[in-house]
């Protein structure tokens, strides 16, 4: 399956111009199986992914992207999750992600808007479930830095398109060999850390197998 990690939609996140609707579609326009919508400081979306499930046949994962004081966490949990900007160190964040049995990406971390973990993930690396080494929003030389620490670090790269508009959506996706149904499965598949970054190029997706 092809999901995309990182998708911000406007209900939720002030800052995107794009709904769960046309998500979706172009979602599924340029050959994703899913994606995971990540909105700013909470995953409220989850209480209404259902109805989206079934009316576009495409797996939707709630997850949120936390900016913790020292830089971006995607967390995926099973329960509803709030937390606002900087008011959480990342250290705290992943010990309360691991509590709740959820898994974690170091967002972006080398995007220069000082909204990355940079090296400071590597003071939380055994903590973290996966990097986002490919990130749609991010200049590509900032993703290599990225790829180069999780691999140093042997830490699963994901991709995902931080899309805010709709061109931006698929840019980057992970590819996971097994389908992934909702939220648990997702869980469970970050955990087993079979699953590698994908780039959309053309009418088809290049996996970035690194092993």
């Amino acid at each position: 399956m092809l999901i995309d990690l990182h998708v911000h939609e406007l209900k939720y996140s002030s800052d995107s111009h794009i709904s769960l609707d046309d998500i979706l579609k172009k979602a599924k326009e340029v050959g994703l199986d899913g994606v995971c919508i990540t909105n700013h400081d909470n995953n409220f979306i989850r209480n209404e992914i259902d109805y989206y499930q079934k009316k576009y046949g495409i797996t939707v994962i709630a997850g949120a992207e936390i900016l913790s004081r020292q830089g971006d966490i995607l967390a995926f949990v099973n329960d509803t999750l709030h937390i606002e900007d900087n008011k959480i160190d990342a250290d705290e964040l992943l010990d309360y992600i691991d509590y709740k049995n959820g898994v974690s990406i170091s967002a972006h971390p080398f995007r220069n808007n000082n909204r990355g973990l940079g090296y400071f993930l590597k003071n939380i690396s055994a903590k973290l479930s996966a990097v986002e080494s490919f990130n749609g929003s991010t200049l590509s030389h900032h993703n290599l830095y990225g790829f180069a620490l999780a691999k140093e670090l042997n830490i699963p790269s994901t991709g995902g398109s931080d899309a805010h508009v709709l061109d931006n959506v698929g840019k980057f996706a992970t590819y996971f060999k097994d389908k992934i149904r909702d939220e648990m499965d997702f869980i469970e598949a970050i955990k087993s850390r079979e699953f590698f970054p994908a780039i959309h190029k053309g009418n088809h997706y290049e996996i970035v197998n690194y092993i």
